[in-house]
């Protein structure tokens, strides 16, 4: 008998690459579209379970007065027009309801984000300690983005049991000063190597949008694959235009812009959660499905992220089940 040679580590394999040019990374992001997606979808299958679409609930356990100048952020203090009124950080047990609630709509994972420039260690950072453990303890996965992490932050969060850190960079370097002044490409890429050393999953991804170009978005992915390992989750957001800020006139993205960038995204890091993120609600079901198709294996669920709507609970169930994807029913005891 002739014994099948061992499986390669996903390391070794000759599709999991860390060597990638943005020229490589826009021609296949340039493809024609039918062929994208079928390149992408084939990739999906062969890393991944294409009925297993994880499903993340986000919410703001600190709104507003960000001392960052994110030209696409209502939550920013520079940008007073759009009216958000500034909220502290709210206790420990009103976000373990939230997130009882998240899992029993049919939540995974539990992300929370603070606007802030950086965490100050002291009561504050203890706090979102032990809403980090308080997620862990419910079974869930606990992700959460607070801004540039030093190395000993990173490290006390890895010990509370922490799963992810969110730190997207926005866009490709090139063109992120266009968007940000007050914290710098290098500044974002120091935090994800805190993370990474820390032993904490790396969730990072980016915007379309917001005025960049192909090139742009191929050179964001060209960071983010040639990180080794890659990213565990990428999330691909669709500029969300708030009134008041100074993106506020850009037109609305294609939705094929997003399949591509989704699609583009499975071919070069075949294993990560490619999540289609903000913008989503403006999607058809269609245009979802699409996505999904094309390699996009996780949402956010639930009715709004961070500051901006999203889709409604019961219209995402509906949709999952409909194309074969298992949603458990609300468990309203637990969601009390």
């Amino acid at each position: 008998m002739t014994l099948s040679p061992a499986p390669l580590p996903a390391s070794a394999r000759p599709d999991i690459r860390h060597d990638w040019t943005v020229s490589e990374i826009q021609a296949i992001h340039d493809l024609p579209l039918l062929d994208l997606v079928y390149r992408a979808a084939a990739m999906h299958r062969a890393h991944n379970d294409p009925a297993d679409i994880q499903r993340a609930s986000l919410l703001s356990i600190k709104t507003g007065g960000c001392p960052e100048d994110c030209a696409y952020c209502p939550q920013s203090a520079h940008h007073k027009d759009a009216g958000l009124a500034r909220e502290r950080l709210m206790p420990v047990d009103a976000v373990l309801r939230e997130a009882a609630a998240a899992k029993a709509a049919g939540a995974h994972r539990f992300c929370m984000g603070a606007a802030w420039r950086q965490p100050k260690d002291g009561p504050e950072f203890d706090a979102v300690l032990a809403m980090v453990r308080g997620v862990r303890g419910l079974g869930m996965e606990a992700c959460v983005t607070l801004g540039m992490l030093t190395a000993s932050q990173a490290q006390r969060l890895a010990e509370a049991g922490l799963t992810s850190y969110n730190h997207n960079l926005d866009t490709g370097p090139d063109f992120y000063g266009d968007i940000i002044s007050t914290r710098t490409y290098e500044d974002r890429l120091r935090t994800l190597e805190n993370v990474r050393e820390a032993g904490i999953g790396v969730c990072c991804g980016g915007i379309v949008g917001m005025g960049e170009g192909v090139t742009d978005r191929a050179a964001m992915l060209q960071v983010l694959a040639n990180h080794a390992p890659h990213p565990e989750s990428v999330p691909i957001n669709a500029l969300v235009a708030v009134e008041g800020t100074p993106l506020a006139e850009r037109p609305a993205v294609d939705p094929l812009d997003l399949v591509r960038m989704c699609a583009t995204a499975r071919i070069v890091m075949p294993r990560a959660r490619v999540r289609l993120s903000a913008g989503r609600r403006d999607l058809t079901r269609e245009a979802q499905i699409l996505c999904f198709l094309a390699g996009a294996n996780s949402i956010f669920y639930g009715e709004r992220l961070l500051t901006t709507a999203n889709n409604e609970t019961d219209a995402d169930a509906e949709l999952l089940r409909d194309i074969g994807v298992r949603v458990p029913d609300i468990t309203l005891a637990a969601a009390e």
